[in-house]
């Protein structure tokens, strides 16, 4: 695998777990749901798999960095900030998504 290909895995691989934990997030289905049936209805389980898409985003973002890709380029600088942190909180839950204003909608 030359370094071109390398890196279009590494954007697909980021792309697709920041999908994940961003469905964690907004408390809708992922595949962990599916490894895990049973738990859906235990309340810590939705905290559970949120620390198992982030885990997942870090372990991503950390090969990408051994790799030279830039991953910054997929999220926004706030996304990245909390990324390069590595703690899942509140914030980060709250404050994932850009706020839009007035002006940016449609």
């Amino acid at each position: 695998m030359n370094k071109d290909e390398l890196h279009v895995y590494l954007e697909k691989k980021l792309s697709d777990a920041k999908v994940q934990f961003e469905r964690t997030i907004d408390c809708k289905h992922t595949e962990f749901d599916d490894l895990y049936p049973y738990m859906t209805e235990q309340p810590q389980f939705f905290w559970y798999k949120r620390y198992v898409a982030w885990q997942e985003l870090l372990t991503l973002v950390q090969v990408a960095k051994d790799f030279d890709f830039n991953w910054h380029k997929l999220f926004s600088k706030k996304q990245s900030r909390y990324v390069e942190a590595q703690v899942l909180d509140a914030k980060v839950l709250d404050n994932w998504y850009e706020e839009k204003t007035a002006d940016s909608m449609p």
